[in-house]
């Protein structure tokens, strides 16, 4: 999977999960400042993430914006395929 379709897998979880306009979820949107989005929403996302890739997500510190999740999922895929 390319990171593009990663991202775009991501964008729409969080505009699911936030209620948020698509135009916001960039790369570089943070998650918590610029989509104001709660620990139990971070949760959420991370959690659906988990089972439409099929991939476990152990949320490490570091992930502030769309752009690290999307970095992380397609590690994860990656070594999951690897």
């Amino acid at each position: 999977m390319t990171k593009e379709e990663v991202f775009e897998t991501v964008k729409n979880v969080v505009v699911e999960e936030l209620d948020v306009d698509k135009d916001q979820v960039t790369l570089d949107a943070k998650i918590k400042d610029d989509l104001e989005a709660d620990s139990l929403d971070v949760f959420e996302i991370m959690n659906e993430l988990e089972d439409k890739f099929d991939i476990q997500l152990d949320v490490e510190e570091g992930i502030e914006t769309i752009g690290d999740v999307v970095d992380f999922v397609k590690k994860q895929l990656d070594e999951k395929d690897a």
